[in-house]
């Protein structure tokens, strides 16, 4: 399993992490298998999206914060909005490798979202699996 550190820059935004990931696969060694990508934060989450036109990630992370807006009301208190958030996009994705590479759609990318930065250090793990 790899661990890659990652610098966040605003509250909320989505970070592509598709190219380090397919390193990774690369440098596995792994033909054939699984690529699991993980985040240990309760504040950011992992998924899969359209990588071609960047208006969408704004547009997600917008109805993110209609959907779960920063409020005084939740009894968790400041940053539960980050929380819920995550919650709803998840913390990982499981993508087949075949032939050494990420079996992606074609507009698909893997992000890295950040719902409660911005942080000097966030992690997410790489593990690819043969078979």
């Amino acid at each position: 399993m790899i661990k890659i550190k990652i610098k966040t820059h605003h509250k909320s935004e989505m970070i592509e992490i598709t190219e380090i990931v397919q390193e990774e696969v690369i440098k596995s060694g792994v033909s054939n298998g699984t690529c699991v990508v993980y985040s240990p934060h309760t504040t950011t989450g992992i998924l899969l999206f359209e990588n071609v036109d960047p208006s969408l990630q704004r547009d997600f992370l917008g109805h993110m914060s209609r959907l779960v807006p920063k409020s005084d009301r939740y009894a968790h208190g400041e940053n539960a909005d980050a929380h819920l958030k995550s919650a709803l996009t998840g913390n990982s994705v499981t993508i087949p490798v075949v032939d050494a590479k990420l079996m992606l759609g074609k507009w698909q990318g893997i992000y890295f979202c950040e719902y409660d930065g911005p942080r000097e250090e966030r992690e997410y793990y790489i593990k690819v699996i043969n078979g």
